[in-house]
């Protein structure tokens, strides 16, 4: 088929989810398609129908036409997808499907469903269809069959390459792609065939990733003028951290990482944030990258993940073991199943220089960022960020710093803390309420001190922590003490709310020193720039109990100076 005829448009379904279906079988390399006549997958039948990409075949009986398509399977050894409308059709597949999964078959179940609203509610083929073979196939997906906007779309193209990829990597074996369809069923529209392709490539990687396969991955990254490598939280491991130490080396990189990534001192960009923020509007495109490598878990920074999605780079490359597939940026095009530091290690060790001047000016942000950063510095008063800017830095070598949510998470992406013997912190789900018990679990097996920095919010969520006989000497609580939800204030949105104290910042009056004397700890308190320099070398000191310190600051000066801080690194 020529290109041109690949690009025409095609009259086809009205049904979106449907066409993004479509055109992500075809992007996988699937070339046939068994179908089984029915009303409520009609949308299907007539998608698969004119869809000149892919061959179709009509067998009537939904039992047979699973077998049908499963000899195919065995055949090939390649994907088959089987279509059936909703209600006892789909469990007609079962028999199949089971045997496909003993097999270790990649058979693509694509099911008709009605809309969930209608679900046990006595009209015909409404029987919930949702994970009805979970036990016999490799995973379950919802696909919704109408595409309302952006994210819906971007939800359904990464929905289809998961479920695909899902079939055919690791253990092999069936998939279930359930499509809710609401009337009318029979609607069509115009499509470029092209439109919603986003192939997202799986690369397996085992314990090592083939020589052939890193060959090809190392040329497009040393081919590519600008590339990023992005660290979010990861455990420390000094195969990373060599790694990123001679991939820091080259023109074309920049390595952007947050402080729980651990990633060491190699030469790198750590204050995202503070950085991106000096870098104005109509330089942004030119500081994207063109070739994105992520590993590590959750990112705290919402800048940069703005960023990211508004200046796309041309191909992301994620680093994970992850079963499913993690889009963050919405451009995902490859998914490397192998640990973070193999894969970083080899590639290091393959990739040749090139000249580019990417890495120099990402570095001459960041020198911009320092300086005005120093600056506001000297010009602020007593706030949090102020506080914080004393107490990270103050932070003795070797500490292993635990950072609550919301607030010290993000202000600790702020300031230098490579120090740290490591930095963790709660970001798989990014909740308030364990960070302390964390603490206290990480500080019984810490040989050396565990300091946790949470707010007064987080700490008295979590104040049963306390309540525990294996707290250790050797655990440091600082708690910022600001009234309660402070970050609602910075965060658009929650902050020009007439609810806002009520509803979401929720202050409270933590009587932090009751809590101290309670569990036995040594008590400080700091509610000013001298204080808080006074104390802390008592709060370092090693003693016979833990340490907690209370550093007061006031909830609307913190909110506005954050504002003010950034607003004096874009230049304002």
């Amino acid at each position: 088929m020529r290109i041109d005829e690949m690009m025409e448009n095609i009259k086809s379904t009205e049904k979106e989810g449907v066409k993004i279906l479509l055109d992500g079988l075809v992007a996988k390399g699937v070339k046939h398609v068994v179908l089984s006549p029915g009303s409520r997958n009609a949308p299907l039948l007539m998608g698969v129908a004119r869809e000149k990409r892919l061959k179709h075949y009509v067998v009537v009986d939904e039992r047979s036409a699973a077998f049908f398509a499963l000899g195919m399977v065995q055949r090939l050894g390649e994907p088959v997808a089987v279509v059936c409308t909703s209600g006892s059709a789909l469990l007609n597949y079962a028999p199949a499907i089971s045997e496909a999964y003993y097999q270790r078959l990649p058979l693509l179940v694509v099911s008709a469903d009605r809309p969930v609203a209608w679900i046990d509610q006595d009209d015909s083929q409404t029987i919930r269809q949702r994970g009805i073979l979970q036990n016999i196939v490799k995973a379950s997906f919802e696909l919704a069959g109408e595409v309302r906007d952006e994210e819906e779309r971007w939800l359904a193209v990464r929905m289809v390459n998961d479920a695909i990829e899902c079939a055919v990597k690791g253990r092999r074996g069936p998939v279930h792609i359930n499509v809710p369809l609401r009337e009318p069923l029979y609607g069509q529209r115009e499509w470029n065939q092209m439109e919603h392709v986003r192939n997202i490539e799986r690369i397996d990687g085992g314990d090592i990733i083939a020589p052939e396969v890193m060959s090809v991955l190392s040329e497009r990254f040393e081919n590519c003028p600008k590339v990023m490598i992005l660290a979010g939280c990861h455990l420390p491991e000094r195969k990373v951290q060599e790694a990123l130490i001679r991939l820091g080396e080259l023109e074309n990189v920049v390595i952007l990482s947050e402080t729980p990534a651990n990633t060491g001192n190699c030469k790198q960009i750590g204050m995202i944030d503070r950085v991106l923020a000096t870098v104005d509007e109509h330089e942004r495109r030119e500081f994207a990258p063109d070739l994105l490598v992520t590993f590590g878990g959750p990112l705290i920074s919402r800048h940069v993940k703005a960023f990211l999605r508004r200046f796309r780079p041309q191909e992301h490359w994620h680093i994970d073991r992850s079963t499913h597939l993690v889009d963050t940026f919405q451009v995902l095009t490859k998914q490397v199943d192998l640990e973070a530091g193999s894969f970083l290690d080899a590639l290091s060790r393959q990739v040749k220089e090139r000249h580019s001047d990417y890495a120099t000016r990402w570095q001459a942000k960041k020198q911009l960022s320092d300086v005005r950063h120093a600056e506001f510095d000297q010009e602020v008063g007593w706030c949090d960020w102020k506080a914080f800017s004393i107490l990270l830095p103050a932070i003795p070598q070797g500490v292993a710093l635990q950072l609550g949510n919301s607030t010290p998470a993000r202000y600790g992406q702020l300031f230098d803390c490579r120090q740290m013997e490591r930095v963790d912190a709660n970001r798989g789900t990014s909740g308030i309420d364990g960070a302390t018990s964390t603490a206290v679990g990480a500080a019984v097996l810490n040989p050396g001190m565990t300091l946790l920095i949470t707010g007064d919010m987080s700490f008295l969520y979590d104040s049963n922590a306390l309540w525990n006989r294996y707290i250790t000497p050797r655990l440091k609580i600082v708690v910022m003490k600001n009234g309660g939800g402070g970050i609602f204030r910075f965060i658009q949105g929650p902050s020009e709310l007439e609810e806002l104290e009520e509803c979401f910042e929720t202050r409270q009056e933590v009587n932090v020193r009751g809590y101290a004397d309670l569990h036995h700890f040594a008590f400080f308190r700091a509610e000013s720039v001298g204080k808080l320099q006074q104390v802390l070398p008592d709060f370092w000191a090693e003693r016979d109990r833990p340490a907690m310190l209370e550093i007061d600051t006031t909830m609307c000066d913190n909110a506005a100076q954050l504002k003010a801080y950034f607003r004096k690194l874009s230049g304002e």
